[in-house]
């Protein structure tokens, strides 16, 4: 089957935008009554943070994701393990997610303003939306009304890696009602900014599927930087798109067309039949990359969650 996008002209696109099914618990503007100024207490905090440490972004765009992938968008990932029980946040693929205080920090705002009106789930989603916003992606209006869920178990953590395969990645959101060109965008777009630690890739650059030779499929001079920087004994970082490393943009699709992806999954989606042409799509308009990365990003924090409360401390039930 054709690609969705190589069809899918811009105007489509907007209209697709605005046809976009929202939960019927979530609505654009919930807390216009009951919490008024809950949007810009969020932005106002978020972009204190971000002023200070860019890196913001890509580590909300990780946490939204991880989040909802798991029981929905119901911030059970904020949850603290206790004696009984290891939280979501306490799973092997969770160690890299941070700025649990950040979200905090939003949630006392928000508490001192309106008192257990906003949920820590929309704190995430509207905390995501302005960090993309910032980071020169596109600034969109975020459905809230979400519940915050009472769940939150490590055993149920069980997220793609970078090594996943294109096949395996489309499964994972297929089971979560999302399509191919859901999983491309999304895996794209929040690999346009942030970066990886040598331990995510250098097998690629050293011993490739225990080859004991470098991964054949990646550019020449990007392959000696990373042996050069995975060479040293400290667990380095490179960023993920090595052109405009802090912008959300539509650039790192073109790095994995150059075979400059550096996660194994960032070069396969260029390589594999399945999602190549939606790669060569967003690669060529940048529009259309921001318009369905909006989309996506919307019909991701749509996945409905068990939540059933609004939790007063965003780390513990009530």
């Amino acid at each position: 089957m054709e690609s969705f996008l190589k069809h899918l002209n811009v105007f489509s696109l907007v209209l697709f935008f605005f046809a976009l099914p929202i939960s019927s618990a979530l609505q654009v503007g919930f807390y216009s009554s009951s919490c008024p100024n809950t949007e810009n207490i969020v932005r106002q905090v978020v972009q204190q943070r971000f002023n200070a440490d860019k890196s913001v972004a890509p580590a909300l765009l990780r946490m939204f994701f991880h989040d909802c992938f798991i029981r929905g968008c119901d911030a059970s990932i904020l949850i603290d393990s206790t004696t009984t029980n290891q939280a979501e946040k306490a799973a092997g693929a969770n160690g890299s997610v941070r700025e649990y205080a950040l979200i905090d920090q939003i949630k006392t705002a928000l508490e001192q303003a309106c008192p257990q009106k906003v949920s820590c789930a929309d704190i995430i989603a509207l905390a995501t939306r302005d960090a993309v916003s910032l980071s020169g992606g596109p600034m969109y209006s975020v459905p809230t009304g979400r519940l915050d869920g009472t769940i939150s178990r490590a055993s149920e953590v069980n997220l793609p890696g970078p090594a996943s395969t294109v096949s395996q990645i489309q499964q994972a959101f297929s089971a979560r009602k999302m399509t191919l060109n859901d999983m491309v965008i999304l895996v794209g777009g929040g690999h346009s900014i942030g970066r990886a630690h040598c331990n995510f890739f250098q097998d690629r650059v050293f011993n490739f599927q225990g080859t004991s030779k470098p991964d054949p499929t990646m550019d020449k001079n990007l392959l000696t930087k990373l042996q050069n920087l995975c060479s040293l004994t400290f667990n380095p970082a490179t960023f993920l798109d090595q052109n405009t490393t802090v912008v959300l943009d539509n650039e790192v699709y073109n790095q994995m067309k150059k075979n400059k992806g550096i996660l194994q999954i960032d070069q396969e989606l260029a390589l594999d039949p399945l999602s190549a042409s939606i790669v060569s799509s967003l690669a060529a308009n940048n529009k259309l990359f921001r318009q369905s990365f909006v989309n996506s990003m919307i019909k991701m924090g749509n996945l409905p969650g068990t939540g059933g409360e609004i939790r007063k401390n965003c780390r513990r039930q009530n």
